[in-house]
């Protein structure tokens, strides 16, 4: 039996952060949850995400900020970082010169979230731009 791909969450809302780490699970990935971008980063190294999905308007560090300190670190500098906002895609238009990977809005859609994984976490697929929309 193969080893679960572990999925990060950074989200300083603990509602929200549940509801995402139940659809996480639900799609097959095990879950490490962060409360603020330096969580985030610590949650990071420590854990070796596969992937992760990160909140922008967070205390302590934003995402931007963390997502980029995130691929500062050689072992994760490939980890695909999922911008999870609120904002929308106008916010974000520079999201790919942020370090971001795809875009999820907020509220999340399952359906969604499980494209995005699937799509970041396929063997072989590397950092970057998509063909699907919700994709940078």
């Amino acid at each position: 039996m193969g080893s679960r791909k572990k999925v990060l969450i950074a989200e300083d809302y603990a509602d929200m952060r549940t509801m995402t780490r139940i659809m996480v699970e639900a799609i097959g990935f095990d879950v490490i949850e962060a409360a603020d971008g330096a969580e985030a980063i610590e949650q990071a190294r420590k854990n070796k995400p596969d992937a992760v999905l990160m909140d922008i308007a967070m205390p302590v560090l934003n995402g931007i900020t963390a997502a980029t300190m995130i691929h500062q670190i050689d072992e994760l500098a490939n980890v695909p970082i999922i911008a999870v906002t609120a904002y929308g895609r106008e916010y974000l238009k520079d999201a790919g010169a942020y370090g971001f990977d795809a875009i999820i809005q907020k509220p999340v859609d399952i359906d969604d979230l499980k494209l995005v994984l699937e799509e970041k976490l396929k063997p072989g697929d590397q950092r970057g731009p998509s063909e699907n929309q919700i994709f940078l």
